[in-house]
């Protein structure tokens, strides 16, 4: 009975570990191929995609060098010339592409007034790099800042919106991503259990029992 109680752990346990690396990978692959995962104005007009977000911000902050930005964009530009008229972009012009080259001119409150998606894309992106390594919270926590965003925005109408071209949408990839980003997160149940102190078991007094016998 032990053995199969070891057997069917391991196999549970080689289940999980299996899905977790899955759905890592799934999330790596929606936010580095740039899969549309929402529309929201940025400071290059309209983003799409976390890595959209965050290259906008990037170039326009200055914090990263511009060729390590062009890295992250160009999966998503190679996936996306091949599925529309089958031809790679030319890294020269990538940033033409994303409309990045005025992005330092733009206003700053664009992003300031979206705060919780500037955070999640961030967390997002850096999730799904460090997810294909070592998968954690760090995606769960960045889709969900970025659901957040949208909500209040779309919702609760915070900031006002009265262009109708910028209007936030929520395409239906994002519900894919959001389970990929919940299933990579992994759970020991065995460390929780080690982790849990034991409660000593109270034994009643030899002089109560021998009271209570009288």
């Amino acid at each position: 009975m032990a053995n199969q109680a070891r057997s069917s752990s391991k196999r549970s346990s080689s289940w999980l570990t299996n899905l977790t690396k899955t759905a890592s990978r799934i999330y790596f692959f929606l936010i580095f191929l740039q899969i549309p995962l929402f529309r929201v104005p940025c400071r290059s007009g309209m983003c799409s995609s976390p890595i959209h977000v965050t290259s906008s911000q990037l170039i326009a902050s200055e914090v990263f060098p511009t060729p390590a930005v062009k890295a992250l964009l160009y999966p998503g530009a190679i996936a996306n010339g091949l599925v529309r008229n089958l031809t790679i972009p030319s890294w020269d012009n990538l940033l033409d592409i994303y409309n990045l080259t005025t992005v330092k001119e733009a206003p700053a409150i664009t992003d300031l007034q979206r705060l919780e998606v500037l955070a999640g894309s961030y967390f997002s992106v850096a999730g799904a790099l460090v997810g294909i390594l070592k998968p954690g919270r760090m995606s769960m926590f960045g889709t969900l800042l970025v659901i957040w965003g949208l909500v209040k925005e779309g919702i609760l109408g915070k900031p006002a919106n009265t262009d109708p071209a910028k209007a936030v949408y929520v395409y239906p990839t994002m519900l894919i991503a959001l389970l990929c980003a919940f299933s990579s997160v992994k759970y020991d149940v065995k460390k929780v259990v080690r982790s849990t102190p034991a409660r000593p078991i109270s034994k009643p007094l030899e002089s109560s029992s021998k009271s209570k016998l009288k």
